[in-house]
């Protein structure tokens, strides 16, 4: 493998400083942008996810981007709970009812090195993992020392604390939120969060300081960098048009962005009229041309 994964460069004293440092912030939890202040490890906070990890699948996934698949797919570890409370989520069984079973750091780092020496994938993706940042870290660090060496994916909702983010610089090889909303409305309505664009924009702007633009090796894997995911809503072209001219007007122009056309009502989606449908080809192929027009790197 030529690339080394960041992770490796970090001493055991700085690995060990992050790993407190999250860790405090369990007494009175801060990890995300809800700052809940729970004590996570005598009660649960807004994401319903308490100090023991919980771990609904991994393996390899092939229904990820290809840059992330390779050729073994893409090594994914869902977790349970989640930050955010998406009307439409299509994971709402993970997210938000919490399916899956507890597993402690050491199982978690045994799970990594499973995906890294038996199924071969080209990477760790981790799926929904804010609120278990502590016990992620304590994992890599770990793993790296029987002998882990993939680079990890970040892959998140985009409600993300730059703060956080900021002690897994170095850390963290390739993040990959959603961005979802520029309209605070849309946010409280459809996610339980009003300040959703303010709080991810933020967010973006710290994982692109830290990776920059998505970097690819020869058979086309992405290595490092930052690929942001927007799903594309049933009459919601004007906000999408807002969080692309984001994209384009302050991020890397080599970020690549996947835009999304899969929505389709689910979970609690029936409980708003617009969202009782299926997204459209033609609102789909007007986002596209939008994003086309400012120059954005588009996956597909």
């Amino acid at each position: 493998m030529d690339y080394s994964a960041s992770y490796l460069q970090l001493s055991r004293t700085e690995f060990e400083a992050r790993i407190g440092e999250t860790e405090e912030q369990l007494r009175s939890c801060h990890l995300c942008p809800r700052e809940c202040g729970a004590d996570r490890a005598s009660e649960k906070g807004f994401c319903q996810a308490g100090s023991t990890l919980v771990v609904s699948s991994f393996g390899p996934h092939m229904g990820e981007e290809s840059v992330l698949v390779g050729r073994t797919g893409s090594g994914t570890i869902f977790f349970g709970h989640c930050n955010l409370r998406c009307v439409y989520c299509q994971n709402y069984q993970l997210s938000i009812l919490g399916s899956g079973s507890p597993v402690t750091s050491e199982q978690l780092a045994s799970m990594m090195l499973i995906i890294q020496d038996r199924y071969k994938c080209p990477n760790i993706n981790l799926v929904t993992p804010t609120h278990y940042v502590p016990q992620i870290l304590q994992a890599v660090y770990t793993a790296a020392q029987r002998g882990l060496r993939l680079p990890l994916v970040y892959n998140c909702g985009g409600y993300e604390s730059a703060a956080t983010l900021q002690l897994l610089d170095g850390v963290v090889d390739i993040y990959m939120p959603d961005l979802k909303y520029a309209s605070p409305e849309r946010g409280l309505l459809y996610s339980q969060a009003e300040d959703y664009f303010v709080r991810a924009r933020l967010a973006l702007l710290e994982m692109d300081r830290q990776v920059g633009g998505l970097q690819l090796d020869a058979q086309g894997v992405a290595q490092r960098g930052l690929l942001v995911r927007h799903l594309v809503l049933p009459g919601g072209l004007e906000d999408t048009k807002k969080v692309l001219d984001f994209i384009a007007g302050e991020l890397s122009p080599d970020c690549m962005v996947n835009l999304m056309d899969q929505y389709y009502p689910c979970y609690q989606a029936d409980r708003f009229p617009e969202l009782k449908r299926r997204l459209s080809a033609r609102e789909y192929d007007q986002a596209r041309q939008y994003a086309q027009g400012l120059g954005l790197r588009l996956y597909n």
